[in-house]
């Protein structure tokens, strides 16, 4: 049986570390694409995958960096999914507390580099930051968007450096976009509704079975 564990913020948490205060069965979790994939992997192939989720809200990369050794080297996956970025730019506009996109480079590069040498057989997957106009992001919009990019391309840039898998989603969210309103993809423009996670887990499905 393989691991697959997946890593991040609020989209990846998806009330995980909420409902778990609740002692629910069942949400471990959470309630976002991360128990999508675990439903569908369950289903069409039995047995064959434990799914861990980690993500926390609120975590920036500086924040998963902190964790590294209990939330991803401790439990030795096989596959590790990575979606972290957007607070790094949110956290700027709300609190003066954001990651330059340098620095999240330079974190997330080391942050890779210590889980490729603790794990050299680990298949890693990262996803792409996105953000649509929406409640949360309005009142900043352009910088907002213009801050995520550079974090896309960073994100981008350190699967090239480290020759891993990478999922491109703006794209995929502007197009949908065409189709519905922003807010029934991503609720406040950063977190996304029911569709907006199906719509992640069709990603990561189609990238995990490339």
């Amino acid at each position: 049986m393989k691991t697959i564990l997946f890593q991040g913020d609020s989209i990846t948490d998806a009330l995980r570390v909420k409902t778990a205060r609740l002692n629910l069965p069942g949400t471990e979790t959470g309630i976002g694409y991360a128990l999508f994939v675990n439903a569908e992997l369950g289903l069409e192939y039995p047995g064959e995958y434990t799914v861990i989720n980690k993500g926390i809200y609120g975590s920036r990369v500086t924040d998963l960096y902190a964790r590294i050794k209990a939330d991803i080297i401790n439990l030795k996956p096989d596959i590790l999914s990575i979606l972290i970025g957007v607070n790094d730019v949110w956290h700027e506009f709300n609190f003066g507390d954001g990651v330059s996109a340098e620095k999240y480079y330079k974190i997330y590069s080391m942050l890779i580099e210590e889980i490729k040498d603790a794990l050299p057989d680990i298949r890693i997957i990262i996803m792409e930051p996105f953000a649509l106009k929406g409640t949360e992001t309005e009142k900043w919009w352009d910088d907002f968007q213009c801050e995520v990019k550079k974090r896309a391309e960073k994100a981008r840039k350190v699967a090239e450096k480290y020759n891993l898998e990478f999922i491109p989603l703006q794209d995929k969210f502007d197009a949908a976009s065409q189709t519905a309103p922003n807010e029934y993809w991503l609720r406040d423009g950063v977190h996304p509704t029911a569709a907006g996670h199906e719509l992640l887990k069709n990603e990561w499905m189609r990238q995990f079975f490339y």
